[in-house]
């Protein structure tokens, strides 16, 4: 993959054999992305995990390939005002991680298909993302569930 994107030449580790962790810019997620899944036969979406680091999200989004390889392909969104590219064209399945990311995190999903909240329940207080690093209980015992 280095070959072909020079810019990832000191951002793939081989942590142990058949798992590929990659870091990459959001802004050349796209183009990585869609050369694992077109190109180098990851064509199973095993998970996306999200994370709260402070200023920023990081993503990880976990592909595997028939053989058995896994490739984790991290990149990082700031937490103002951005808003994060579906990959359901992709893998339709996508949409309950993202759904998640939406429910646990409130990172904005672009082009995520309308649908039910995930994992939380429909009368959630708006606005709280129990994941978050600000999160704190007590403003959920403020709120009343709806």
């Amino acid at each position: 993959m280095t070959d072909r994107f020079s810019y990832l030449q000191d951002k793939v580790t081989v942590k142990r054999a058949r798992r590929i962790f990659l870091d990459v810019d959001i802004d050349k997620f796209p183009e990585v992305f869609d050369h694992a899944v077109k190109s180098m036969g990851f064509t199973m979406l095993t998970a996306i995990t999200g994370l709260d680091d402070g200023d920023r999200y990081g993503l990880i989004y976990h592909l595997a390939s028939e053989a058995g390889v896994i490739l984790n392909i991290k990149t990082s969104i700031p937490k103002e005002n951005y808003q994060l590219q579906t990959v359901t064209s992709y893998f339709p399945s996508a949409e309950i991680y993202e759904r998640e990311m939406v429910d646990l995190l409130g990172i904005n999903v672009k082009g995520l298909p309308e649908g039910n909240r995930y994992p939380l329940p429909d009368n959630w207080p708006a606005g709280l993302h129990p994941l978050r690093k600000d999160f704190k209980k007590e403003d959920l015992d403020k709120k009343e569930m709806q």
